[in-house]
C-alpha cells in the first residue's frame, strides 16, 4: 500500500495513536516497536479496543483488511507525517535550542492562539515521533503549526527539518545540553544550527534574537531574519526588559507586560513569543494578555507556595547553562534566606566531572544561605564550604533532611533525578 493509499485511510481516522493505553475510537494505531516490546502484538488490543486501522511491520499480526502490513512501521510514521505535511497550505513554525524549548514554545501557541486557530507540540514530544505526531494532529482548519524540535546527536535535527518542513524557525539559544551526544559545545552549535542550514536551504524566515552573538554570527549575510533585541536599533523589534522580582516584567509598543515567569534567562523566551506574534499581525493587547495569562507548568520555572516556604520548582531537567542562570537568578532575589537544592546534570559524557566542579565553585560564591549537592556526579565533587552539603543519592538526602522555613528554594536538577520528589519533604 503507497503512502498515498495509507494517509487517505488516516484522513477518515480521528487522529493517530501508538500506544494502546490511550485508544480512541476510530484512531489509527500505528504498531511502534522498542528494545524491549513489540508493539505489533498490541494491534489486535487496539483495534478491539477502537482503532479503525492498525499499521503493523509483521506479517504474523495481521488481521482482516483492519490491519496494513509495512515494511517499517516507525518509517511509516514519519512518511506519512511529511506526506500530510505537504498537503497541509499553512506556515509551521519549528523551534529548537538547547534551553528554553518547550516554554518559549507555549508563550508562542498562546499568543498565536488569540488570533489563529493552532496546534503545537504537547509537552516535550519533540523527537523522530514526537514530530511525526505533532504533524499529524494538525487538522484542515488549523491556520498555523508550532513544532518543538529536540536533539541530542547531530543529524537529528536536519532529520526533523525533512520531515516537517517548516516556514519559520527559531534557535532559542545554544547551550551546554548534551554535551555527550554531540561530542562537545561546537557541536552543539553545529546540530542545532542544521534548523538554520534547512531554512536558508529551502529561502524561508528566520526569527533572530539580535542580542545573541552566535545567532548573529550566523545569520550575518542572510537577508531573510525577523530580528529582536533589548539594545539594538537597527533589529525589527525592541524589547525592552523592566525587572524581575521574582516575575519578568518588560515593555514593548508602550506596554509594559508583566509574565508569570521567573529569571531573566525566561527574558528572550517572551522577546521570542512577542516577535513573531506581532509579526504575524496579533495586537499588542493580545499579547500582553497572552503572557500575562500563561502560567508555567510541569515543574519548568514553577513558583509553589509551600507552608511559610517559597518553591522555584525546575526540575523538569538541567544542564550547565541552565543550572547556572537558575543560580543567578536565585542570587538576585530580595529574598531574606535563599537555598538551592540541586541534584546531578546528565548527558555529560567526559565533561561530567569539570561540570559538575564549576557549579560546586559557584555556588560558594553566591549570596545563599544553604546548598545541597545530590547525586553520584556531584558527590565526586571537592568543596570544603560549610553551606555546602553532598549526599551521594536522594534516598540519602532524604534519609539526613532537616526542616527548612522561611525560605526561598530553588529545586534544579536533571530528569533523572526527579527532584520534585523534594516537595513530599518540605
Amino acid at each position: 500500500m503507497t503512502i498515498e493509499q495509507i494517509h487517505n485511510k488516516f484522513l477518515n481516522c480521528t487522529g493517530v495513536c501508538t500506544d494502546t493505553r490511550k485508544i480512541f475510537k476510530d484512531c489509527l494505531f500505528i504498531a511502534l516497536s522498542g528494545d524491549n516490546f513489540n508493539g505489533n502484538t498490541f494491534a489486535k488490543q487496539a483495534l478491539e479496543k477502537g482503532a479503525k486501522y492498525a499499521i503493523i511491520d509483521q506479517e504474523g499480526y495481521i488481521i482482516d483488511n483492519k490491519t496494513i502490513c509495512v515494511k517499517n512501521a516507525l518509517e511509516t510514521l514519519q512518511k506519512l507525517a511529511n506526506y500530510h505535511r505537504k498537503h497541509l497550505d499553512l506556515p509551521i513554525i519549528a523551534l529548537t535550542g538547547s534551553n528554553g524549548k518547550t516554554t518559549t514554545k507555549e508563550l508562542i501557541n498562546a499568543v498565536l492562539s488569540k488570533k489563529y486557530r493552532t496546534v503545537a507540540t504537547i509537552g516535550n514530544l519533540n523527537n523522530h515521533i514526537g514530530v511525526p505526531l505533532t504533524l499529524l494532529s494538525i487538522h484542515k482548519d488549523t491556520e498555523i503549526g508550532i513544532v518543538e524540535m529536540g536533539a541530542n546527536h547531530q543529524k537529528e535535527i536536519q532529520f526533523l527539518c525533512k520531515i516537517a518542513e517548516p516556514d519559520y524557525g527559531y534557535i532559542t539559544n545554544f547551550g551546554k545540553a548534551h554535551l555527550e551526544g554531540f561530542g562537545g559545545v561546537e557541536g552543539i552549535i553545529k546540530g542545532k544550527s542544521e534548523l538554520y542550514d534547512h531554512l536558508i536551504e529551502n529561502n524561508k524566515d528566520i526569527f533572530m534574537n539580535g542580542d545573541d552573538k552566535i545567532q548573529q554570527q550566523k545569520l550575518k549575510d542572510y537577508k531573510k531574519t525577523i530580528c529582536f533585541s533589548s539594545s539594538k536599533e537597527e533589529c525589527d523589534y525592541q524589547i525592552e526588559f523592566k525587572e524581575v522580582n521574582p516575575f519578568v516584567a518588560f515593555s514593548f509598543d508602550n506596554t509594559i507586560i508583566e509574565s508569570k515567569l521567573i529569571g531573566t534567562y525566561n527574558f528572550t523566551n517572551l522577546c521570542a513569543a512577542t516577535t513573531i506574534g506581532k509579526h504575524f499581525k496579533v495586537s499588542t493587547d493580545d499579547i500582553k494578555s497572552a503572557i500575562e495569562s500563561y502560567v508555567p507548568t510541569n515543574n519548568r520555572s514553577q513558583i509553589i507556595q509551600k507552608g511559610n516556604n517559597q518553591i522555584i520548582m525546575d526540575a523538569y531537567n538541567a544542564n550547565p547553562s541552565s543550572m547556572e542562570v537558575a543560580l543567578d537568578n536565585l542570587n538576585k532575589l530580595s529574598d531574606k534566606r535563599k537555598i538551592a537544592i540541586l541534584g546531578d546534570m546528565f548527558e555529560l559524557g567526559n565533561d561530567a566531572a569539570i561540570e559538575h566542579q564549576k557549579i560546586a565553585d559557584l555556588v560558594t560564591k553566591l549570596n545563599l544561605d544553604k546548598i545541597y549537592l545530590i547525586g553520584e556526579n556531584f558527590n565526586k565533587v571537592s568543596s570544603k564550604n560549610y553551606k555546602i552539603e553532598i549526599f551521594s543519592s536522594f534516598d540519602n538526602f532524604k534519609l539526613n533532611f532537616k526542616e527548612i522555613s522561611n525560605s526561598t528554594i530553588l529545586i534544579k536538577g536533571s530528569r533523572g533525578m526527579a527532584l520534585e520528589r523534594v516537595l513530599e519533604l518540605l
